[in-house]
């Protein structure tokens, strides 16, 4: 038993290190891209969402919170992508090794998850330069990316083994990101849209700002927003609600999404050698 681990252990890092090394083979700036893309990426929605569109809560903290909820946004769509095409394109390495396969989808998110720490880096730098004062809240922000790479590997072990029966999965991915991504408060502030609809009727404001955050993508940006930069300004599940069942939802629903993922991905995985 002990052996396996170790091996697969090994075949981990080695593909971890392989597909860090490749994925900028051949570019002029290499891994700085892991930090230029979300930079450039937050420039245009600035720019864009708010100097011209005028999203904003209204604090200088904003751009910041921004900028952080872009980098969390770009892990959880990269290790989401990268993990539903792992199998199909480590198609001939399952038909020559054999090994855990889930490993394979491992990797994918691991390397992600590498380029989100560069970023949280550079987020951090840019909060002392910008003099935010952190509070005691940052303790809790290893558990939220925790959590985040959880949801990650969740829909990742889901959507790879999909993928490999149904190929038009990447396709529909695509497609639901990008709704999901302007259902999630990445470019507005959570308080914008409780404020629009404050004069449809009392308290609807509020309870479609708790509805949101019930998407587990949402409520853990949102509380790592609030953890590491403006826990004054940024409403979480946890502030806008005093039920702790209801705001343990996301939470649950996090790993029982991540149990799912696992037991489909055991189920079909001996299959996707002869499937694909």
């Amino acid at each position: 038993m002990k052996t396996r681990y170790r091996e697969s252990w090994v075949i981990l890092r080695e593909l971890v290190k392989t597909d860090f090394l490749l994925r900028y083979q051949g570019s002029f700036l290499g891994i700085a891209w892991s930090v230029l893309k979300p930079l450039m990426l937050f420039c245009v929605m600035y720019v864009v969402f708010v100097k011209f569109l005028r999203f904003s809560d209204g604090t200088e903290t904003f751009p910041l919170v921004l900028l952080l909820g872009i980098s969390l946004w770009n892990f959880f769509t990269e290790a989401t992508t990268l993990g539903l095409c792992s199998m199909t394109t480590r198609g001939d390495l399952l038909r020559k090794i054999n090994f855990p396969k889930y490993i394979i989808v491992i990797s994918a998110t691991i390397n992600a998850l590498i380029c989100l720490a560069i970023n949280l880096g550079v987020v951090v730098a840019a909060c002392i330069l910008s003099g935010v004062q952190f509070t005691a809240n940052v303790l809790w922000l290893p558990l939220n990316l925790l959590q985040l790479y959880a949801l990650a590997l969740a829909v990742a072990l889901l959507l790879s083994t999909l993928n490999v029966y149904f190929r038009d999965a990447q396709h529909i991915w695509e497609v639901f990101l990008q709704g999901l991504f302007y259902a999630t408060p990445i470019i507005y502030p959570l308080s914008m849209v409780g404020d629009k609809l404050a004069s449809v009727a009392p308290g609807v404001g509020l309870l479609v700002e708790k509805l949101m955050l019930l998407n587990p993508a949402a409520q853990v940006i949102q509380d790592i927003r609030h953890n590491l930069i403006a826990p004054l300004t940024t409403d979480t599940i946890w502030t806008l609600s005093d039920n702790l069942l209801f705001q343990l939802i996301p939470v649950v629903l996090t790993f029982v999404l991540l149990g799912l993922g696992i037991h489909v991905f055991k189920k079909y995985s001996p299959k996707f050698a002869e499937v694909m």
